[in-house]
């Protein structure tokens, strides 16, 4: 009986987040690099050159503009409502952002740690504030599976 709950989740998980990728047009990168073999670019390259309105959100970059957006030192800093803060952070990194998170007008309808980041600390607290989280899973692979 276990398998077939776990089945369930994953299917419902799996339409959430389909549906979340088809409704969302913004999307923070936090942890963006400009180093064009890293995750952190080539994900965000993907998500622009598929429609997405991509900012990248890095201090060590301030000054450099990629996918047509300045690189901005924080969350605080980026001017349009985003729908999902897409995470390329250490998990221990992550804590040290969720004030920024949270403090975000609107908030995100969501926050996606890229594939081989959980941090369920974190994950519970952003949830406690309305906000969806997924975990561990590439947003570029579940882009593709749209298909």
């Amino acid at each position: 009986m276990r398998p077939s709950a776990d089945r369930a989740t994953a299917s419902s998980t799996q339409g959430r987040i389909s549906e979340l990728l088809l409704e969302s047009r913004t999307i923070a990168v936090l942890g963006a690099s400009n180093r064009t073999g890293r995750p952190a670019y080539y994900v965000p390259k993907y998500l622009a050159r598929s429609g997405y309105d991509v900012f990248p959100v890095n201090p060590r970059h301030l000054g450099e503009t990629l996918w047509g957006h300045p690189f901005a030192a924080t969350l605080g800093e980026l001017e349009a409502a985003t729908d999902i803060v897409n995470v390329f952070r250490r998990p221990a990194d992550i804590p040290e952002h969720l004030d920024d998170i949270l403090a975000m007008r609107p908030l995100p309808r969501a926050v996606w740690f890229q594939l081989g980041i959980r941090n369920d600390e974190a994950a519970a607290r952003l949830r406690q504030a309305g906000l969806e989280v997924i975990q561990d899973r590439c947003i570029l692979i579940e882009h593709r599976a749209l298909d």
